[in-house]
């Protein structure tokens, strides 16, 4: 066959089908030639899909004479189907603008377009994004009186969201829904909303897919047409489906089952969006006669990288069983590191990259910091702002312009001086008091008439006309944030922040929402916590304005090039996809990665989600890996000790660096406690896990033979004042002391450092 390359004769894509031998391996041959019936293609990470996928089309056009008209192409982003689309445009050449290539978004609303009339709908309908079906949402539970401070917009947008991808009308939810208030409330709102779009004449994005498999049911006619024009589907990314997505594939290849799927099951990390692993994995229960073949040629990482990703993801039980190997070089072992804490494991990472950068070998744009959740992002970020290495961080906002820091943020402000008008502006209405525009309108106006602050002007407010309404909401406002300020002098910037949250109810709002995104929020103000509590901690004086003062510097500091040339901080789930000559994976800790949740209760499919998510962030690593983990990290401004993470452990010892080791009297995984705290931790930690190049400042612990104290003696701290000794902990090398200090809460502390004196 002649496959064209931007219209003229390229070596490496004009070819006839006998070149193959030279462009593909035999595995990617083999799927490129298979023509009918089902078929299974079990790619592992860097082994070539999208290149597959690509040759396949060519040659059922080009060698098998399908008409580019009978060919659907379907993956999961714009970006994926848009390269997707250039390289089946450059390599088919003429006609290859009648294949289908889009997301299966796209290729809905083309249908719904031609045919949603024969359910009920104009063709012309309004599709609303999430903002607009927030709005929707509001509407309805206002005329359904349905409390929003309890039921939130968001909360209900992700139930609906979750039944309309499991194909649950809204009349299924309410029968499923009968005895139960909370369910039966989402249920009414379920309705209402439905019934609204439906009268708008509008469908949510959930809609698109849902109503296209209810015309398909509905009109033999109209699905037997699009059996016709698709008798060859292929489908990218097969492990992130939903249930709804599968039944749409499933009714367009049932005539002429000409299916082909391409996914990679221990890439399947989006079960928090709805994604089914099960639609991978029994793939061939659906289809008996499926043809499967496995791409395990890698080309993209060393040989130790793939050993330590083959290692780890080996320990799921529910997989299709697949090896990665390369014809590369083995290339460089894999470096584990621990830390005393988490500020030194981020001074590390930061330091290594820039000697890295130095050595002229390396650009920043080679290296990556992957991590768990967002909320860690902050320790890099200060660390690279402040040492001027440009970053930038993807599917993520800086740590300090994300809402609800900046909320918060705003509010810390206010307390500390409340002349900055735009703080208080952000949160006079956050959460929503009822505060309109033109209240705010008239306040401003008054302000600027008596040459005073927005926030003075609202503690004038009876004076100014035309807003007496308001004035309790106003109130509402005003009166715990002078109550807070009057308690500045015995407070603690945490102390302030807390209660903050406590009058607010943010971070309630938060946990009533009850989503992925709430839950998400709740973490980075953890992490606003543990700022707050690592600089209460190095300030010679500690005080709000000083904090405010610190965070305006860090947060403040543009360490961006424009040439593009950063280093890339992201999450595990946004890294799918992408790959880096140099990989810091980090905070591989019990309780952070793999979380607290995926172990701590009862379903067992929730670690293996965040072992392959561990396996996902492994294979984004060409030539380097290093992983790093912290004795002790602070979780909501408290010191957390924690085991090594169980990943760990699962790695080969011969992909290791030569001084590393991993003790062979480690218990398995599944036989591994939940982490432990306090010294008890640190001693099985030195038992398990020994990793020893580099190790952060290394502690001399010298154990007294006894204490001056006991449990229920008030001591005093250097530092933190007076307290009592709450517990005890004998640890081997050291003591442990927990104190509740009457300003600083509870600490936990080694008691050679604490050097705590008993009060007479």
């Amino acid at each position: 066959m002649s496959l064209k390359a931007n219209g003229k004769e390229k070596d490496e894509d004009v070819t006839s089908m006998m070149d193959l031998q030279s462009l593909l391996n035999k595995q990617q041959q083999e799927a490129v030639l298979h023509e009918e019936g089902p078929l299974l293609i079990l790619a592992g990470a860097g082994s070539g899909k999208t290149r597959v996928l690509t040759y396949r089309i060519a040659h059922l056009i080009q060698d098998c004479g399908v008409s580019p008209w009978n060919i659907l192409a379907i993956t999961f982003t714009n970006k994926a189907a848009g390269e997707m689309r250039e390289r089946v445009d450059n390599m088919v050449g003429f006609g290859a603008e009648s294949v289908w290539v889009s997301t299966f978004h796209s290729t809905c609303v083309r249908i719904l377009r031609r045919h949603i009339d024969c359910i009920g709908y104009q063709t012309n309908f309004t599709i609303y994004d999430t903002d607009d079906s927030k709005t929707l949402i509001k509407e309805v539970c206002r005329d359904l009186n349905v409390d929003t401070k309890v039921f939130k917009e968001r909360a209900l947008l992700a139930r609906i969201s979750a039944a309309k991808n499991e194909m649950i009308t809204p009349e299924q939810f309410a029968a499923a829904s009968i005895g139960e208030y909370g369910a039966e409330q989402t249920a009414k709102v379920y309705r209402g909303y439905q019934d609204r779009l439906k009268k708008n004449n509008a469908l949510d994005f959930d809609d698109l897919l849902q109503k296209t498999v209810e015309l398909f049911r509905a009109e033999p006619a109209v699905l037997d047409y699009y059996q016709e024009r698709f008798r060859y589907i292929m489908v990218d990314e097969y492990q992130d489906t939903n249930t709804v997505q599968f039944e749409f594939v499933r009714l367009l290849a049932e005539k002429y089952r000409n299916l082909c799927v391409v996914g990679d099951d221990d890439q399947s990390i989006y079960k928090f969006r709805g994604a089914n692993i099960e639609n991978i994995l029994s793939f061939e229960r659906h289809y008996p006669d499926a043809k499967v073949i496995k791409l395990e040629q890698n080309y993209r990482s060393t040989g130790n990288i793939l050993a330590a990703a083959n290692g780890v993801i080996a320990n799921n039980k529910g997989r299709k069983e697949k090896r990665l190997w390369t014809q590369e070089e083995e290339g460089n072992k894999v470096a584990v590191r621990q830390f005393d804490s988490a500020y030194e494991e981020a001074e590390y990472v930061v330091g290594d990259i820039r000697q890295k950068v130095r050595s002229g070998f390396y650009d920043y744009r080679d290296f990556a910091i992957l991590y768990r959740t967002n909320a860690q992002s902050r320790m890099f970020e200060e660390k690279l702002l402040l040492s001027g290495t440009p970053y930038k961080i993807i599917g993520g906002v800086n740590f300090y312009a994300r809402k609800e820091i900046k909320d918060l943020l705003a509010y810390l402000k206010t307390v500390d001086n409340g002349q900055d008008d735009l703080a208080v502006k952000r949160i006079i209405n956050v959460p929503r008091r009822g505060i309109g525009n033109t209240t705010i309108q008239r306040i401003e106006e008054y302000a600027m008439t008596k040459g005073i602050s927005f926030y003075d002007s609202l503690l004038q407010a009876e004076q100014i006309s035309g807003i007496s309404r308001a004035l309790p909401h106003i109130w509402a406002f005003t009166q715990p944030v002078q109550a807070i300020r009057s308690k500045l002098g015995d407070h603690t910037v945490k102390d302030v922040l807390e209660e903050l949250i406590e009058v607010t109810g943010y971070v309630r709002d938060l946990e009533a929402e009850d989503t992925e995104e709430a839950r998400g929020r709740i973490e980075n103000i953890d992490e606003l916590f543990n700022k707050i509590a690592h600089y209460e901690e190095s300030a010679e004086e500690p005080s709000l304005s000083g904090f405010l003062q610190e965070v305006a510097l860090v947060a403040d500091i543009d360490g961006l090039d424009n040439d593009q040339n950063y280093v890339v901080l992201m999450t595990l789930h946004s890294a799918k996809g992408l790959e880096f000559p140099d990989v810091y994976l980090t905070g591989m800790e019990d309780g952070v990665f793999p979380s607290y949740m995926s172990f701590a209760g009862e379903d067992p499919t929730e670690l293996e989600e965040e072992r392959r998510l561990c396996y996902v962030g492994i294979t984004r690593a060409k030539q380097n890996l290093t992983m790093t983990w912290s004795k002790m990290r602070m979780q909501r401004g408290e010191t957390q000790y924690n085991l090594p993470s169980r990943f760990l452990y699962e790695l080969p010892p011969e992909v290791l660096e030569q001084n590393q080791k991993i003790s062979t009297h480690a218990p398995k995984p599944a036989q591994r406690p939940a982490p432990l705290s306090g010294a008890s931790a640190a001693t099985r930690r030195g038992k398990l896990f020994q990793a020893s190049v580099f190790q952060g400042k290394q502690l001399q612990i010298n154990k007294a033979e006894s204490l001056s104290y006991g449990v229920g003696d008030r001591v005093s701290h250097i530092k933190f004042g007076k307290g009592v000794v709450l517990e005890i902990v004998s640890g081997g090398k050291d003591y442990e002391v927990k104190v509740e200090f009457e300003k600083y809460g509870v600490k936990r502390m080694f008691a050679s450092f604490a050097k705590l004196k008993k009060c007479e």
